[in-house]
C-alpha cells in the first residue's frame, strides 16, 4: 500500500509542476507578403507587436539622403515595451546584411524602450548585431527582414539579447 501511494504522489507532482520555461507562444512566420508582422525573442521570451500591423514603418528620401525605420510594440513583455530598427542616411537593400551600429550618419542600428520605464538604449554599447533586408518591393511597397542584436541595460549593465528577430510589413516612401 506504501508503494501505491509513493508512486500516487509523485505522479501528481510531476503532472502537477507548471514549468515557466514551456512557453505556447510562438513567433509569427518570417514572411514576405506584406503580413503586417514584427516579433523576436527578448532573453528567450516571445516579444509580438499585436498591433495587427499598424505600426510604423517607412523607407523615404530626404534632403539627398535615405532614412529606414521600423518599430514594434509589445505592451505586456517584461524587459521591452518597444523595439525600433532603422537607418541614419543609409540605403537598405533587398538580399543585403548591415551590422546594427550607433545612431549616426550611414548607420543602421536599433534602439529598445525598457517596459514601464523612461529608459532606452541603442545597438551603440555593443558590438553584436545584424539587419538582414530579405526582401524590398517598391511596387508592392514590402519591406520584410530578418534581425538580431544585444544592449546593454543602461542601469545595470546586464547584456540584452534580441534574437530570431523579423518582419514583414508595407512601408511608406
Amino acid at each position: 500500500m506504501k508503494k501505491i501511494i509513493l508512486i500516487f504522489a509523485i505522479l501528481l507532482i510531476v503532472c502537477g509542476c507548471n514549468n515557466d520555461d514551456n512557453n505556447n507562444e510562438t513567433l509569427p512566420p518570417a514572411t514576405q507578403t506584406g503580413a503586417g508582422t514584427f516579433a523576436c525573442y527578448v532573453n528567450g521570451k516571445p516579444y509580438i507587436d499585436k498591433s495587427g500591423g499598424w505600426f510604423n514603418c517607412y523607407y523615404q528620401f530626404v534632403d539627398g539622403q535615405y532614412y529606414f525605420a521600423i518599430g514594434g510594440e509589445d505592451r505586456n513583455h517584461p524587459v521591452f515595451d518597444f523595439i525600433a530598427i532603422a537607418s541614419n542616411s543609409s540605403e537598405i537593400e533587398g538580399g543585403k546584411e548591415y551590422p546594427l551600429l550607433c545612431n549616426q550618419t550611414n548607420n543602421h542600428y536599433a534602439e529598445v524602450a525598457f517596459t514601464n520605464q523612461l529608459l532606452t538604449t541603442t545597438t551603440c554599447n555593443t558590438n553584436y548585431g545584424t539587419l538582414v533586408i530579405t526582401k524590398l518591393d517598391f511596387d508592392n511597397k514590402i519591406v520584410s527582414g530578418n534581425f538580431e542584436f544585444d544592449v546593454i541595460h543602461p542601469n545595470t549593465g546586464e547584456t540584452i539579447q534580441i534574437r530570431d528577430g523579423r518582419f514583414d510589413t508595407l512601408f511608406t516612401q
